[in-house]
Formats: structure tokens, C-alpha cells, sequence
């Protein structure tokens, strides 16, 4: 490990423990926070799940709403997301999110503060706190960690990708295993764990596909492509939460010709940061991510027993 590294990790360590011991302050809400987040820097499908688990909750009537930091947005301070904005204003997935659950989504760089906007306007319900395992200031009623087979053989920051080493696990009520993620890879010693599997919905995606993505980790979405039958004839990758200028787009078109490529294929998230340049790539195929969670009902009714009893 480097010496930043154990630096960083020193002081992730001292801060948890404080938060442990009650020194530094932890607020609370009206209604039970569930935090679905993870131990790396993106990547883990923390998005995809919360997806999953607003469905699952709006199967059961289960009113809540989705409070996010806004990552990447051009403003500041909570403001609740219109559906019909654009992603400089809220950010991609807070986005994403809102237009696909149409439920209230309210981004703040204090998650506080978001829910008590969201409990003034919308009345006290379920909070799903977006990439919340890091966010210890507000207390949560149930803790969902998602990890993949890359965290299991990765470092902390800023030689690795992790944000906390994998003890830190010992804090989450839940650890989610992504379909390639092994068990006995993490200390999961008198841990709930959930398993969940990964794919795509492919339709109508061109017989030549030239593949673009801006997101944390490209070639799993290339792996999943594969895993589906689809071959990609050319591919381009950008930055996570990459905003697509003219010159991106001419640069797309121009790869096209080239390649000989018959259409472009991208994600939900990339369809959200292409904004007013969406329809100048033509065919474009957006494909979702489709997860599916292993005795969902039984998991469910288990992350409700637990808010239940710690409410009583």
C-alpha cells in the first residue's frame, strides 16, 4: 500500500470512529432513510439497484422518495428534480432516476437538509439515500452495500478505487453481491447478503453497433454487450458523467463512417448527458441495464421487519 494511500485510510478510519463513538454529530428524519451505496468510486451498479428497489417498493404501495448529492451538477443547494430538466441542472442519475420511478427526487450536498425539503413538501415517507454509505451525518434505518469482484482485489484511494476497506462492511445491514462478485472474497461473518444479477434488454440494436459510454467502468458494459450477442464494430468510451459537446458528436459521426458502422448504441445514463444532441445519432439504440434481485419479496419483507423494529 502507498503512503497515501495509508494516509487516506488513516483517516477514514478516524473519522468512522468518531461517527462510532457519537463525537461527530449524526442528524435524523421524520421518515426511515435506506442507504443503497458502495465501497468504491463508481461503477458498482448503485443506480441500477436503487431502480430495482423503487420498483419493488412501489409494487407494495410504499410511498418514498430518493435523496442524492446531485454529483456533477452546475448549481448548488436542494432543489427537487424536474423530470423534464437536464442533467447540468440535477445530474445524470438523479435524473435518470426521476424519470424512470416518478417519484420525488431532491439533490443537496447536505442530504439533511434535501430530506427535510422533501418532508416539507411531500410529507414525511421512506427516504432512499443515493450513494449514502459515506454520507454519515444522516442517520439511516437500514444500510444497503453493494459490492463487485473488483473491490475484493482493489485499494483504497488514491492508488485504488475504494473509499473505506472492506471491514468497513462490518457496517452495512446488507451486502449485495453483483453476479460476479464471490462470497468468501469479503469478511461477511454474521452478514445478510443479497445476490443480484446484471444484463441488458437488447432491441432493435443495429447488425454493425458503433458502442459509446461515459460511465465508471466501459468495458463491463462491453462485456454485457457480448454477453448478449452483440458485437460491437467500433467502440468509444468517455469520462464518467462525460456531457457530449458538438465536437463529441461530430467526432461519433465521423468514427461511424469510418468503421462502417449502421447505428449507435449507448446507455441510460449517456442518453441523459447527451441532452439537445440525442437525435443527431441516428439510429441510436439506448439500452437499459436489467437487474433482478434473488428472493426479492423475502428480501424485501426482511429491509422492512428491520425499519420496523428499530422504529418501535
Amino acid at each position: 500500500m502507498s503512503l497515501l494511500s495509508s494516509t487516506f485510510g488513516l483517516l477514514v478510519r478516524t473519522r468512522n470512529e468518531l461517527y462510532g463513538r457519537g463525537i461527530l454529530p449524526v442528524r435524523r428524519l421524520q421518515g426511515p432513510v435506506v442507504s443503497v451505496g458502495n465501497l468504491s468510486v463508481g461503477g458498482s451498479g448503485k443506480t441500477p439497484f436503487a431502480l430495482l428497489l423503487g420498483e419493488l417498493l412501489k409494487a407494495r404501495g410504499i410511498h418514498f422518495d430518493i435523496l442524492s448529492r446531485g454529483y456533477h451538477r452546475k448549481t448548488r443547494g436542494v432543489a427537487w428534480v424536474d423530470p423534464a430538466g437536464c442533467a447540468t441542472d440535477y445530474g445524470d442519475e438523479p435524473l435518470l432516476l426521476a424519470r424512470r420511478l416518478s417519484v420525488p427526487v431532491v439533490v443537496g450536498e447536505d442530504r439533511y437538509d434535501a430530506g427535510l425539503f422533501s418532508e416539507r413538501r411531500f410529507g414525511p415517507q421512506m427516504h432512499i439515500l443515493d450513494d449514502g454509505f459515506q454520507h454519515r451525518a444522516l442517520a439511516r434505518d437500514f444500510d444497503i452495500v453493494l459490492v463487485t469482484a473488483e473491490d475484493a482485489r482493489d485499494g483504497l484511494l488514491p492508488a485504488g478505487r475504494l473509499r473505506e476497506p472492506l471491514s468497513s462492511l462490518q457496517r452495512a445491514d446488507v451486502v449485495v453481491l453483483t453476479d460476479e462478485a464471490p462470497a468468501d472474497s469479503f469478511p461477511l461473518v454474521r452478514k445478510l447478503v443479497w445476490q443480484i444479477s446484471r444484463g441488458l434488454e437488447p432491441r432493435q440494436v443495429p447488425s454493425r453497433p458503433l458502442v459509446f459510454c461515459g460511465i465508471a467502468r466501459p468495458q463491463n458494459f462491453i462485456q454485457q454487450l457480448r454477453a448478449a450477442g452483440i458485437e460491437p464494430t467500433a467502440h468509444a468510451f468517455f469520462r464518467d458523467h462525460h456531457a457530449y459537446t458538438e465536437r463529441d458528436i461530430r467526432d461519433l459521426l465521423d468514427l461511424c463512417n469510418k468503421s462502417g458502422a449502421d447505428g449507435f448504441v449507448t446507455t441510460e445514463k449517456d442518453e441523459i448527458n447527451l441532452g439537445p444532441h440525442l437525435f443527431a445519432l441516428q439510429p441510436l439504440t439506448v439500452l437499459p441495464v436489467r437487474m433482478e434481485l434473488v428472493d426479492a419479496a423475502n428480501a424485501v419483507d426482511t429491509m422492512l421487519r428491520v425499519i420496523n423494529d428499530r422504529s418501535a
